[in-house]
Parts: structure tokens; sequence; C-alpha cells
């Protein structure tokens, strides 16, 4: 009898297991098409967890911790990656602050066969813990596992799905790891606001804090087109007509920052609302996302500005504390899958320690699976005490603070120089040129700051080695950091951005290949002064050099030995080339050159036929 009672509440609990497996979870492609597993592509593994809810305990953002194990079986490759509450995982579209979904995204780098493991742990804190073992695994998710199989990319073009993930590689430019493509950028850095959006879920836009700078982003609705992403009743074709149109004028950056309480604007955060700190908006970080999503489609990097000066304290006094651990580990788990992005620390981040700037730092490096560049912006702090061999930066985000942008290339230049020397390369970008008041006008109030822009900023930050910008716009003018609604406000200058990319690209130009802008140093010594020069080697050795005429007059240029150049002028303004007679059996030594277009003339010395 005893045997028979034991094994009747053995079945019994056997019995209460199997109604309480949890079910396999799913697991899909981007939101183009979701039935289609691809390498680089967003794969997202959707889990029917524990119910929760926004305001509910345990608290679903701290008390519950999901991380996923995402390895491919050939290579080994191995990505811990972190999960998140989804609540009814329709979020854009149903506004749901509950539900029982969680997930997590991979960008697999390859295809093939990958395998997953859930680790599903509960306990209060557990997530913000700095221990990933923290709290008690969860039954019956955690340990759940299974296998799914990636195909090759088929995407091209501007789409980065068929680029790979950008990467800092230890040089001065990042590098996509798919194609082996050097990435120049040049997009907007303004609005700071651009996530203050009517359009998104919350109550930011009517909680009497700066609900004026609140966005329609009205001028770009004629940008959307129909079968492209909205939520809801056709929410969101503004912003993505916004993204449209600054892919369409050959731009391939753009700027925001998602926690601005305190700071100059006060309607962005992921949190329920403006005083919260430990409580999420679902709805509205999965229409941020939406958002993201179709920006990786149109080859749009992605500038995570993390905080400002005004709230760089406002979380755990400056320490890495929950709030921090919680803020930055929701930033990695909805968004680090995207192929190109930066962290930076913050905003003209003057105020923090150094030990606080580093472990921010640290804690990206840690727990972002992916590595993704990181960076912090300058203001009055040079941030100097985050250079070094051991610095988990990989690059400054500069700011200057001159109306006729003067000083970027020697701001660019010094950082360059400044980081090579304390022991590790950093890719630098200007993404603040100009002052705060004026930098780049709009085009009906331009005056001289294009001009200004073009030769001191655009071509100043790329001469000096930099490898791309950001472009603000001053506070004076229409359309301005906080107020921009409409980026065809600067559509004049754009055209000069695409000029420059497409100069190193070699884009629209099938007679040259690109130029190996990740080996070009800037050699002042090569050029007579004050003109610039860009010197390296491709990888078949052949050298290049790049000149910018910072004057009318005849200049010498000293070109290293070669069997053959070719010469030719652009002009930075308008695209336009003329080819010069290509220089034969030349020995090295000194040349003579005079730009047809005065100090808008760039000047190219390179053989550049054949294969990079």
């Amino acid at each position: 009898m005893l045997f028979l009672r034991n094994f009747r509440l053995f079945a019994a609990s056997v019995l209460m297991v199997c109604n309480f497996a949890a079910a396999a979870p799913e697991i899909t492609g981007p939101f183009d098409s979701p039935e289609r597993l691809l390498q680089w592509h967003k794969t997202t593994l959707t889990l029917e967890g524990p119910d929760a809810s926004e305001q509910g305990e345990p608290n679903p953002f701290t008390d519950y911790r999901m991380d996923v194990v995402f390895t491919h079986e050939k290579s080994g490759l191995e990505y811990r990656v972190p999960g998140y509450f989804a609540a009814d995982g329709n979020a854009a579209n149903s506004s749901a602050k509950e539900g029982n979904i969680w997930r997590a995204h991979l960008c697999p780098d390859m295809p093939g066969q990958w395998r997953y493991e859930i680790s599903f742990r509960k306990g209060k804190n557990a997530a913000v813990s700095e221990d990933p073992e923290a709290g008690a695994a969860l039954a019956p998710y955690h340990g759940i596992s299974g296998k799914f199989k990636v195909e090759p990319s088929d995407k091209a073009g501007r789409d980065l799905r068929g680029k790979g993930r950008l990467e800092y590689v230890g040089k001065t430019f990042l590098k996509f790891a798919g194609t082996g493509e050097y990435f120049i950028k040049q997009g907007a850095d303004a609005p700071e606001n651009f996530l203050a959006y009517e359009d998104f879920d919350g109550d930011f836009k009517s909680d009497g804090r700066k609900d004026h700078l609140v966005k329609s982003w009205a001028p770009h609705e004629k940008d959307w087109n129909a079968g492209e992403p909205y939520w809801q009743d056709k929410k969101g074709t503004e912003i993505i007509g916004a993204i449209n149109y600054l892919a369409s004028e050959g731009l391939n950056a753009f700027s925001f920052i998602p926690m601005n309480i305190e700071g100059d604007d006060r309607n962005v955060f992921p949190y329920t609302d403006y005083n919260e700190r430990f409580r999420l908006d679902c709805s509205r970080l999965e229409q941020w996302e939406i958002v993201f999503e179709y920006a990786d489609k149109k080859g749009m990097f992605l500038h995570f500005k993390t905080q400002e000066t005004e709230n760089e304290l406002l979380l755990d006094g400056g320490d890495l504390g929950p709030q921090r651990r919680l803020y930055y580990r929701e930033l990695i788990a909805r968004f680090s899958h995207h192929l190109a992005l930066n962290w930076n620390l913050g905003e003209e981040i003057n105020n923090a320690s150094t030990s606080q700037k580093k472990s921010w730092a640290e804690f990206f490096y840690k727990n972002d699976p992916y590595h993704h560049h990181i960076v912090i912006h300058n203001m009055g702090n040079p941030h100097h005490d985050l250079m070094g061999e051991g610095s988990r930066l990989t690059g400054m985000s500069v700011q200057t603070n001159k109306p006729d942008f003067r000083n970027v290339y020697s701001r660019v230049k010094d950082y360059i120089e400044r980081a090579k020397k304390a022991g590790k390369v950093w890719a630098v970008a200007c993404d603040e040129p100009g002052d705060a008041q004026h930098a780049l006008r709009p085009d009906n109030d331009a005056g001289s700051s294009h001009q200004d822009a073009r030769r001191n900023a655009l071509w100043g930050t790329l001469m000096a080695g930099g490898w791309g910008n950001e472009w603000y716009f001053g506070y004076k003018h229409a359309h301005s950091d906080l107020t921009c609604q409409d980026f065809r406000s600067r559509d004049a200058f754009w055209d000069c951005c695409r000029v420059a990319v497409e100069f190193f690209k070699a884009e629209n130009d099938s007679g040259r290949k690109a130029l190996p802008v990740e080996n070009m140093l800037c050699r002042e010594d090569l050029a007579a002064a004050p003109n610039r020069c860009l010197s390296g080697k491709d990888k078949a050795g052949k050298n290049c050099l790049v000149v910018q005429a910072m004057t009318a007059k005849e200049f010498s240029v000293k070109a290293p030995a070669e069997k053959l150049y070719k010469a030719g002028w652009m002009n930075s303004k308008t695209g336009e080339w003329k080819i010069l007679s290509d220089i034969e059996n030349h020995k090295g030594g000194e040349l003579k050159f005079k730009s047809p277009w005065g100090k808008d003339g760039i000047l190219l010395l390179y053989d550049w036929a054949g294969e990079n």
C-alpha cells in the first residue's frame, strides 16, 4: 500500500509538471520578413513566461532576470543576450501594460545551426545585481533550450543587413564585419529630442514639462510610402518619413537622447512616468524599436546619447547603482542587436568622476554582447582621463565652440594623437561642430555657415583623420536642436556631406576604388601650410594622398616615390571633378599644384585603378 501511495504521489507530481511545462519559444525574423531567419537580421526569441505588469509585483524589470545564451554550433561563437519583459508581445499596437511575453534578440553573424538556452531567475533586484546567478532559477522556464537555422543574408545596397555589424577594430575608422567596408559617417546630431514624438505612447505630451517641444514631424509625412512601418492607426508615418528623407540625401546617421529627464527637453525617457526609475513603458519602447529597426534597413547609424550633463548624476548620484544598471540593461536588451550604433556615455559630461565614467563604460563592455563602439562627449571636460590601453572607450564624440567651426580640425587631430600616444587608438568623430547659438544654420538663413561648415568642419574632421560628423543646429535659428521638425531646413548642406562620403568611398564613380581611410593619417609635413594632407597605403602598398586646399595660391606637395599616380581635383561643394594627366614615373619629391576651385578644392593623388 505504501508503494502504491508513493507511486500515485509521483504520478501526480509528474502530471503537475507536465501541466505547467512552458511552451517552446517562438523564433522569428525581422519586421519585413518575420518568417525568415537570416544572417545579420534581427532574430527574436519569444517566450511565454510568467504573467506580469508594468506596475505589478514582482517588478518585471528588476525582480526577473532573463538571459539567453545563443551559440553557433559550427564555430562555437557564443553570445549571452539579456532579455526583457514585452507585455502582451504587441504593445506597440495594443498599448498593453501587462502580459506574459518575454523576449531576447540575436543578431546572428553567421549562417548555419544555432542553439539557445534560457536562464530565467527570480529574486528581489535580480536583474540589476552584479551576479548573473542572483535570485533562484524559475521553473519551468529556466533551462529551456532549442535550435534554429539561419540562412545567408539576401540584402545589399544601403541596407545594413547586407553589410554586417559595424565594429571597432583598433583603427580610427569602424568596419562592417560582413563586407569589410570602413564606415564614413555623415548625419544629423540635431534635434537631440528626436524621440519627443507625439505618436509615441505616454503622458509626456501633456505632463506640463516643456510640452511645447513635443514634435509631430509633420513636414516629413510626405516622405512616408505605402508599405512602410507604422503602428496603431497609421501612427509613426512622419518619423519614418524623416528617416526616409535623411537616407535619400545620402546621410547615414542620426542622434537622440533616450533619457532627458531634467534636461533641455524633458519629454524623452523610457519610464512609465517622469518621476519613475524602476518601471518602463513597454509600448513606447516597442514603438522606438519599430523606428530603429526601419533605420537599419535604410542604412542608418544610431547614436545613443544615453544622458546629458543636466542629468548625468540623476541615476544613483552618478554611481553604477540599481537605477543606472536597469537603464543600461534595458537599452542593451532591447536595442543592442542593431548593426550600427554607439553607446555615448553622455553629452557634455562635466560632473561625474573618473571612476564613475569608467564604471559606466565597463557595464556596457561587459553586458553588450556585441561590444559596440563606446564614446563620450566633451564640453568643458576633455576626458583625457579615459584614454589608455586599458580603457573600455573606443572613441570620442567631439564638440567644438566656434561659430565658424575653425577649431574642428585641431580638436579632432589632438584627440586622435593623444589617444594613440596613451596606448589605444580611438575612432574620433565630431558630433557637435560649431557653437551652441548658430552652428549649422538653415538654408534660408545660412550666411557663411555652410561654407565654413564644409571647409572647416566637414573636411576639417576628415582631414584630421576623424571618421565623420553629425551636425548640430544652433538654438538662435529656426529648426534648432530642440525645435527642428524638418530636416529639409538644411537640404543644401546635405549635398556637401554626400559629396564628401562619395569622395572617399568612390560611390557613383566607376573609374576608381574606395580610398584606404583605415590606413590614412594626418600628414602636415607633406603639404605646404596651411593646406592639409592625409596619407596612407592601400592593401597593395600603393600610396594615397588627399590634400585640402586652404589657399588659392600654388603650393607644393611631397609625394612618396611611386611608379604611377593619377591626379584629380574635386570641388567639395559640387562634387565636380577635373582629372589631371597621369604623373608617369614619378620618383618622389616635390610637386606643384594650384586648386581650380580655390579653397573648395580637394586634391587626390592615387593610382586608383584595380581592386582594393
